[in-house]
């Protein structure tokens, strides 16, 4: 199985599969934002949720507050994260109506 250069600094996966949505063994491109979060769910079949947490400044009270948010992503079955594994996602064109990001790496199960 031919692996392509996504044009990140990831190590491609081992496994592969035949997903045209894959961007190592398929069709999609990957440009755009970078993100890494945690996936919170993973009960669609190749797509996960996932989220991340980031701070956001409150110029009133001169402080940060935590926030968070959810993006969905596909998940290829070479990688195939499930819940809880922090990934890096990518973005890529719209492959459905909600998502524009594709699983590009999975680092294990975080903590």
């Amino acid at each position: 199985m031919v692996v392509r250069n996504i044009g990140l600094e990831v190590k491609p996966p081992k496994s592969g599969c035949n997903d045209p949505a894959c961007p190592y063994h398929g069709n999609v491109s990957v440009r755009g934002r970078v993100f890494e979060g945690t996936v919170s769910t993973s009960k669609s079949p190749r797509t996960v949720s996932v989220e991340r947490a980031y701070l956001h400044y409150y110029p009133k009270y001169n402080r940060y507050e935590r926030r968070r948010s959810k993006t969905l992503a596909h998940n290829p079955p070479c990688i195939s994260a499930t819940t809880g594994d922090h990934v890096t996602i990518a973005e890529c064109r719209p492959l459905s109506k909600e998502v524009s990001f594709v699983v590009i790496d999975r680092k294990g199960v975080a903590e």
